[in-house]
């Protein structure tokens, strides 16, 4: 009984980790896709709008598929909240960048406002956890801020998109391509993917 423990407990950590592999290396097709794409001005050359879709689904279709794999469900309940809530620190430096830009006069002050103090803000957030365990109440308010955080810059880079502002212009190309087109989508799933982690955890409490 203990080999077939041990040969399951093998199997399992070999299936993590093929996964773990199997997400990074989307990671980095997806943001050299964007890179590349960016520095060619395939981005810049749509209609800006369309920008805004492709940010929103880089969002949704991953959320979507891990809602259809029970495989999926599994391994983030494997790997625990932690590395979905410790990745958002890189929005300390995209709010940097933001400020940079804004400050620059190359984005529409309300924007760059809302979108660099809310990620600044989430990014120092998630830095909590490098002083020590957090409990389920700590991950429910960082990932609702988080969510938060992006509808209201999603929402105000659409209606300044929308309003024709030129300034928008920015965001189509390198490296601020970068943050809506890349860093979004796999910040926006781990929201989802989290409440969804978080809300069987309660029913299962």
């Amino acid at each position: 009984m203990t080999a077939i423990a041990l040969a399951s407990s093998a199997a399992a950590h070999q299936g993590t980790r093929r996964i773990t592999t199997a997400i990074f290396a989307v990671f980095i097709v997806w943001g050299a896709a964007v890179a590349l794409l960016a520095a060619r001005g395939f981005f810049a050359g749509l209609y800006l709008p369309y920008v805004a879709v492709i940010v929103v689904a880089g969002i949704v279709l991953p959320a979507l598929a891990y809602l259809c794999s029970r495989r999926l469900q599994r391994y983030f309940a494997v790997i625990g909240l932690y590395p979905l809530t410790i990745l958002h620190v890189w929005r300390i430096p995209a709010a940097l960048v933001f400020f940079a830009y804004g400050v620059a006069g190359q984005l529409p002050m309300l924007f760059w406002a809302l979108a660099g103090v809310g990620d600044f803000i989430a990014g120092l957030y998630a830095a909590r956890l490098l002083f020590g365990p957090k409990d389920d109440r700590f991950y429910w308010r960082f990932h609702l801020f988080g969510f938060a955080d992006f509808v209201v810059a999603v929402g105000a880079g659409l209606t300044f998109t929308l309003l024709g502002d030129p300034r928008m212009a920015a965001i189509a190309m390198l490296p601020l391509a970068l943050i809506p087109l890349f860093g979004v989508g796999i910040s926006g799933a781990s929201h989802l993917i989290a409440f969804h982690q978080l809300a069987r955890r309660s029913r299962a409490s």
